[in-house]
């Protein structure tokens, strides 16, 4: 499904309990400098990353003080974040001229402890190469280094290495808890490219070798994954972003399960391996 681009009013594009995708829980807030946000989600542990600015995260009384460094897009620094647990009350505050930040959700059900990630805490992978038109770096916010203290939220953000190419190739899913060979994880995406009139295509195929669907996405495009085999594209002459958030049925850990028409082109994209141990 494609939501899109429009100004939300700092409610929820996608809210507890959605239709498509129920375990996956997304909102940007946007503030000018001295403005506050209060939210709580209860069932879901949600993580503050801001897009651009800089604001403090207060978590029932716990302060985060500066988090976010980038300034003009998503393209300057490196991503900041707080993770907040189960229904914690949480007031954003933006120290900046103003902010754009994301609020990232999974459905859980125990209460963790919050904490921040700062730059120098990133998961980091590079994958792909310009000659298979995949090369692509990804920044895991809550990735593999905290799998211990999150439940079942990933978040991440995905930039395309260069300018055009394809992401999230060879096609894969994860629509169905099938251990060892698949899990259940909802994912949302909200893309953003540069120069910001870049465009791209979200293909999502229900079935292998069955037609399926395909998305014009823009900048600030939402799309919801429930099911099939999902790789996008970008136009050439343009980079993409995308903000990525993973909510899992029985357990965190992604397992996905690649295309079988395609499959073999997993050994063609250098250090693609690498990139799947990450989503732990």
């Amino acid at each position: 499904m494609h939501i899109a681009p429009h100004d939300n009013q700092n409610k929820p594009i996608v809210d507890v309990d959605h239709d498509l995708v129920p375990l996956n829980y997304f909102n940007i807030v946007k503030l000018k400098k001295g403005e506050s946000f209060d939210y709580t989600v209860p069932g879901y542990e949600t993580c503050v990353v801001p897009a651009t600015g800089t604001v403090d995260v207060d978590v029932e009384g716990a302060v985060y003080e500066g988090i976010g460094n980038r300034t003009v897009d998503v393209w300057d620094g490196e991503p900041e974040g707080v993770y907040v647990p189960v229904g914690a009350r949480v007031r954003i505050t933006c120290l900046t001229d103003n902010t754009e930040t994301f609020i990232a959700g999974a459905k859980y059900d125990k209460v963790l402890e919050p904490f921040d990630v700062r730059a120098d805490a990133l998961d980091k992978v590079q994958y792909g190469s310009d000659d298979t038109k995949t090369h692509r770096k990804i920044k895991h916010i809550l990735g593999s280094k905290h799998h211990d203290k999150v439940g079942r939220l990933l978040v991440s953000e995905l930039y395309t290495v260069g300018q055009g190419g394809w992401s999230g190739f060879p096609s894969h899913k994860h629509d169905t808890d099938r251990l060892p060979d698949e899990t259940r994880h909802d994912e949302t995406y909200n893309f953003r490219f540069r120069p910001d009139y870049g465009s791209g295509l979200q293909m999502l195929q229900r079935e292998d070798n069955k037609p399926g669907d395909a998305y014009h996405i823009m900048d600030r495009s939402t799309i919801l994954i429930d099911k099939g085999y999902h790789p996008c594209a970008v136009l050439p002459g343009y980079e993409m972003y995308y903000f990525t958030i993973l909510g899992g049925l029985s357990q965190r850990s992604l397992k996905q399960y690649f295309q079988p028409t395609h499959a073999a082109q997993l050994h063609t994209i250098p250090g693609i391996m690498d990139m799947v141990a990450k989503f732990k």
